[in-house]
């Protein structure tokens, strides 16, 4: 279903499938500032470890320090 909603609008469904939900909540969750056991009850993730390695391939993003460069 994802994938075909994503051709629908234009973009490539096969960037796209039902873990890119799950992966953005947790992305989102995280950013918005929800502690990780709260996400884990919500995704159904069983190990705080995979929900860490979300979070740090987010953060990768929004904490380096080509911020403070301005670039």
């Amino acid at each position: 279903m994802v994938k075909r909603c994503a051709g629908r609008v234009g973009m490539s469904a096969g960037s796209f499938a039902g873990h890119t939900l799950r992966a953005g909540f947790v992305t989102s969750a995280a950013r918005a500032g929800e502690p990780e056991r709260r996400i884990m009850r919500q995704t159904g993730h069983k190990s705080i470890e995979m929900v860490l390695r979300y979070i740090r391939r987010a953060n990768v993003f929004s904490d380096n320090a080509e911020l403070a460069l301005g670039l």
